[in-house]
Parts: structure tokens; C-alpha cells; sequence
């Protein structure tokens, strides 16, 4: 899930991952998930948060990582993906240098190809 909207109160989102709502005020002190804020200061989680929820919710308690363990991974995932990201771009702007370069070819130009020598005769 991809879509950041903040949409879900605090209340719901912990019913969403089956937490208490007092684990993920614990994790957004911990930075491992930051809800928006409403107008009133009310935490507002989106889907994006809410799966991410999830991630933390699986390595606590399938994988046994601690706290610290899974800030860690989390820190690794979002280089990782910002490193994919930026490989995406450059992939982008390399084709677009290289089409560049295929249009900058002259057609009026035909290669030169050497004469074929005479087929031997036995």
C-alpha cells in the first residue's frame, strides 16, 4: 500500500494490526512510524503507516527482534528503497541521453561496406 492520506485515529489503526493504541504512541516516540496530525492534534495513520505497522508487528513477533533490531531494519529498508528510487531516476535519464543520441544520428549517412572478394572457384 502506497497511499499516504492520513485517514485512520489511533484507535482504529492499532484495531487494524491488533495493538494497543499505547504501542504505537510508543513507536511514533521511538520514530518508527510518525502519524500526521489532525487540526485538534489527533493522530491520523495512513495506509502506508498502517502497513508499516504491520512490518514492525512481523519482526517483533516472527522474527523476535527487539526494539532497537527493528529500527535498524527499518532504517535499512527506507535507504533501500530511496536507493532504488534514485537508480530508477538515473535509469530514466540514462535512456533518455542514449535516445538523444539515436536521434542525433545523421540518415543521410549510409555505411560503408567493403567489397565482398570473389567467391573461389575449385
Amino acid at each position: 500500500m502506497s497511499d499516504d492520506r492520513p485517514r485512520y485515529m489511533i484507535s482504529i489503526a492499532a484495531e487494524l494490526v491488533g495493538m494497543h493504541p499505547q504501542t504505537l504512541r510508543i513507536y511514533e516516540q521511538r520514530g518508527l512510524v510518525q502519524p500526521k496530525r489532525s487540526a485538534g492534534n489527533t493522530r491520523l495513520y495512513s495506509d502506508r503507516d498502517v502497513a508499516r505497522l504491520q512490518i514492525i508487528q512481523r519482526l517483533t513477533s516472527e522474527m523476535g527482534l527487539n526494539l532497537a533490531g527493528v529500527e535498524r531494519v527499518l532504517r535499512l529498508e527506507d535507504e533501500l528503497e530511496l536507493m532504488r528510487r534514485r537508480l530508477d531516476r538515473m535509469e530514466r535519464e540514462m535512456r533518455h541521453a542514449i535516445d538523444e543520441v539515436h536521434r542525433s544520428y545523421r540518415r543521410d549517412l549510409v555505411p560503408y561496406r567493403s567489397p565482398q572478394p570473389p567467391a573461389r572457384r575449385s
